[in-house]
């Protein structure tokens, strides 16, 4: 099928209703376990979405009704404030700079994975339990590439953007032709369709269907979408649309829920769709331009909310809604808006930094008859928490060793407050990889006064140690530095940071925790 077919909303429309289930279809048994539903926006900050900011000037109907109808977290975090470690951590339950991972994201085909074979994943957790397992969208967390005539891949020691001629020596010698090793398909998810990278920013600009490219890249990039913020000049499958990836991924979405339903409606099954907008280059679909008034950037904020609607729709016709677990959500802030629109509301920062703007999240969860319907949490939560989240709500058993960075955090969702929240250990990482770690009402940012998205510039003199301090329960815009004023509590936090780089198991899931 020609992945470009179903992208005119109307159509799309029409499709979905020649296709509604029947009332047998309806009436087939449903799984014990609820279906999962994990859908991750790309740099939407916490004040793009209008139940989380009333002054926001996009309009996201579906995400504000889910809202109504769920839990909306106000005080969610990424571990990372960018995709790839984010991503990594959302999938495994570890932060990523326990990886080779330390600072920036993956970009180009010198980067193998990050979860290596055998690790358990949410997806192959689930799967344990009787799932079918879909990842829909962008990957982000490695890929190991064949190549023609024996070429060893070049190392671009992390330096594409300032040298791509790595990059592009590369590519020549990658044969699209041959199956794509260490991906989705490998560790835990039985269908994969989506990208390597960012899906409208990194080459190769193709789809990936299980372990194998849909069209072989074969077209360079037109050199004027060099000029377009972000690009990166590659490969291109003939035809492929960077205005048309997120439609794509909805339907493939849509595609594999009917399927699933049409084939194994006695089991369950866990959808992580990880959609490219609004991540730049800003280059919306003809049915969002000028649906916001903050920019492209912000038509594509709707792009998302268009999408999560289709979702919604979709699980309706088949009467899924009811027993289907649905959380939005995305891997990190914002970059600034514009036209005066406040991007991450009125936290500190932006996409990259370690300040909140770069890793607070909007985070809507909902289970009707479980999730109390229009009812918000302030307990913090990490997306990392996810891996042991649902590993509880599945009753799976985890090996030790693995999620040691993921708390259970499923009572939060039924409203209820842990007796331990306020003494959990959160580590935030920046793009400049700065390390921030929070206690209770403090926050620690470690070796800069800065945003923490540059350079590392650990410190200000031989013997100076430098960093920032804020209480944000008291100010959480982080205007107010107490680094100087509070030297007990930064000590005790610099040592429990050290604690947590150092010890490879710093809140390690205990059997007890997640129910056999």
């Amino acid at each position: 099928m020609n992945p470009y077919a179903l992208l005119n909303p109307a159509i799309v429309t029409l499709v979905s209703c020649a296709f509604l289930p029947s009332s047998r279809e309806m009436t087939k048994q449903r799984p014990a376990n609820p279906n999962i539903v994990f859908i991750l926006a790309d740099d939407m900050g916490y004040g793009d979405v209008g139940c989380y900011n009333p002054a926001s000037k996009i309009p996201t109907p579906n995400m504000d009704k889910l809202a109504s109808q769920g839990i909306r977290f106000v005080n969610a975090h990424s571990p990372a404030a960018l995709s790839s470690p984010t991503r990594y951590g959302f999938l495994t339950g570890r932060y990523c700079w326990r990886t080779r991972l330390k600072e920036g994201v993956l970009i180009g085909y010198d980067e193998p994975p990050l979860i290596e074979t055998g690790r358990p994943t949410i997806a192959s957790v689930l799967k344990s339990k009787g799932y079918e397992t879909a990842g829909i969208g962008k990957w982000h967390v490695g890929l190991n590439w064949q190549t023609k005539d024996g070429y060893v891949i070049q190392d671009d020691q992390n330096n594409w953007s300032k040298n791509p001629l790595v990059n592009q020596e590369n590519e020549k010698h990658i044969d699209f032709s041959k199956p794509i090793n260490g991906g989705p398909t490998e560790l835990g998810f039985d269908y994969f369709f989506g990208t390597a990278g960012c899906s409208t920013s990194d080459p190769p600009y193709c789809f990936i269907a299980q372990n194998r490219t849909v069209d072989i890249p074969s077209v360079m990039s037109p050199d004027s979408f060099s000029k377009l913020p972000g690009f990166g000049p590659g490969l291109m499958a003939p035809g492929f649309s960077l205005t048309d990836v997120d439609p794509v991924f909805t339907e493939k979405a849509i595609g594999f829920i009917k399927d699933h339903q049409n084939k194994l409606p006695d089991k369950p099954f866990f959808l992580y769709l990880a959609l490219s907008s609004p991540h730049n280059p800003f280059l919306p679909p003809d049915f969002a331009k000028g649906k916001s008034t903050e920019g492209p950037r912000g038509d594509l904020v709707t792009v998302v909310d268009w999408s999560v609607g289709r979702i919604l729709e979709v699980l309706k016709q088949y009467g899924l809604d009811k027993n289907t677990l649905v959380i939005v959500t995305s891997d990190n802030g914002a970059i600034k808006g514009a036209n005066g629109h406040k991007s991450n509301g009125d936290y500190r920062g932006f996409k990259a930094n370690i300040w909140d703007g770069g890793h607070r999240i909007p985070f809507i969860a909902r289970w009707p008859g479980k999730i109390k319907p229009g009812s918000e949490s302030s307990e913090v939560i990490s997306l990392t928490d996810m891996f042991a989240t649902f590993s509880d709500l599945v009753s799976a058993k985890v090996t030790d060793g693995s999620g040691e960075d993921s708390y259970d955090i499923l009572p939060a969702f039924f409203g209820k407050r842990q007796e331990n929240s306020d003494t959990r250990v959160r580590v935030f990482h920046s793009g400049g990889g700065f390390f921030a770690v929070q206690k209770g009402p403090w926050k620690l940012i470690d070796g800069t006064k800065g945003s923490g998205a540059g350079l590392k510039l650990l410190n200000e003199g031989p013997s100076v140690k430098t960093g920032q301090l804020y209480n944000v329960a008291e100010d959480p815009s982080e205007k107010i530095d107490l680094w100087e004023k509070e030297p007990g509590v930064v000590k005790e936090l610099e040592a429990i940071l050290e604690k947590c780089k150092s010890v490879a198991a710093t809140n390690k899931i205990q059997n007890s925790q997640i129910h056999e």
